[in-house]
């Protein structure tokens, strides 16, 4: 099992927010573990989670990181940064903006990671001045998009990184914006948290029809979200999309960088694997190189293994995106 030639599968340290919540081993700890237990060898790491001092930790602790990490046979591709817009209830101006957000990039830097990542738009009116400072460090800045992100809902956000024109500055495609069908053990938890059956039978059986989005909405404004499971159902309206791989065609040259967001590793109906041929498919013909990282969402809800999960579904990544799989999904055996 081969991936094509500049593809690159690794695992995010997100996956073990659990873990790192329970505080029994640091954050560092447990995301070197993703490559001493060989789940992979490129990880992507979440700065605001590694070390004290945020948004400027130690230099010297990120670099022990990177030596560490390289000691085991791994490095750090992407590092998870961030922009706290507001300080004390007071929003930040660009310049302060800007000052919460370079050192974080002098820390990726420090790691090694060959880049850092923020939400599509965040930046905003930084870039410009950004990009001299990531030529400084070596670093590409990919903006994430994720969900209901399309460049139909975004079209300034995207053509942005298209009007910059440089390599410095790159898109990152999560696919949770091409989910086919939601996940069974979110819908799970939804029917136990009282979600009205109706509602949840078009959830289940009409994810892509667009009047599904207005029942979301509805329900929501209506008050008919039980309290309990009120956060849980605000993912309907964040993360997860539905929108097909055609729909990307325009940006596609702009792509740097792939999440394989999922969520459970149940393949009803081909809800988890279908994305991930699309999107090979898809990468395979416009000649896209960079990392493809398995990133687990069901965390919020699930209690699983974080290890195995992650081990899981880059086993099942590895194999739908190499170039010895079918590109065509299994066919299902007739019945006699």
């Amino acid at each position: 099992m081969s991936l094509p030639t500049g593809w690159t599968l690794s695992a995010s340290a997100f996956n073990l927010t659990p873990e790192v919540i329970r505080a029994e081993r640091s954050a560092p700890e447990l995301a070197l573990t993703l490559v001493e237990r060989e789940i992979a060898t490129a990880i992507e790491i979440e700065l605001g989670q590694m070390w004290r001092g945020f948004p400027a930790p130690p230099t010297a602790d990120a670099e022990a990181f990177r030596d560490r990490l390289a000691a085991a046979g791994g490095h750090v591709s992407i590092v998870g940064v961030s922009i706290d817009e507001f300080d004390r209830g007071r929003r930040r101006t660009d310049t302060e903006r800007r000052a919460f957000l370079e050192p974080q990039l002098r820390a990726a830097a420090a790691v090694g990671a060959a880049g850092v990542r923020l939400p599509i738009g965040q930046a905003g009116a930084l870039l410009d001045d950004l990009v001299p400072l990531l030529e400084e460090l070596d670093l590409v800045l990919y903006e994430e998009a994720q969900g209901h992100e399309t460049p139909a809902a975004r079209p300034e956000a995207y053509a942005r990184i298209a009007e910059l024109d440089t390599p410095h500055l790159r898109l990152l495609l999560d696919i949770s914006m091409l989910m086919p069908a939601l996940p069974v053990s979110y819908l799970e938890q939804l029917e136990r948290g009282g979600i009205h059956p109706a509602l949840l039978r078009r959830l289940r059986d009409e994810w892509r029809d667009p009047a599904t989005h207005d029942a979301v909405i509805d329900a929501l404004r209506s008050g008919q979200v039980p309290g309990p499971v009120h956060t849980l159902y605000m993912n309907l309206l964040v993360r997860f999309g539905r929108a097909h791989v055609d729909d990307l065609a325009s940006v596609l040259p702009l792509l740097g960088a792939v999440h394989l967001k999922f969520w459970d590793l149940d393949d009803a109906d081909h809800r988890l694997s279908d994305p991930l041929r699309d999107v090979g498919s898809t990468l395979a013909a416009t000649g896209f190189t960079g990392t493809l990282c398995s990133e687990w969402g069901g965390q919020e809800w699930l209690d699983d293994d974080p290890w195995e999960m992650t081990s899981r579904h880059l086993a099942l990544a590895g194999a739908l995106l190499s170039d010895r799989h079918p590109s065509a999904p299994p066919q299902k055996a007739s019945t006699p």
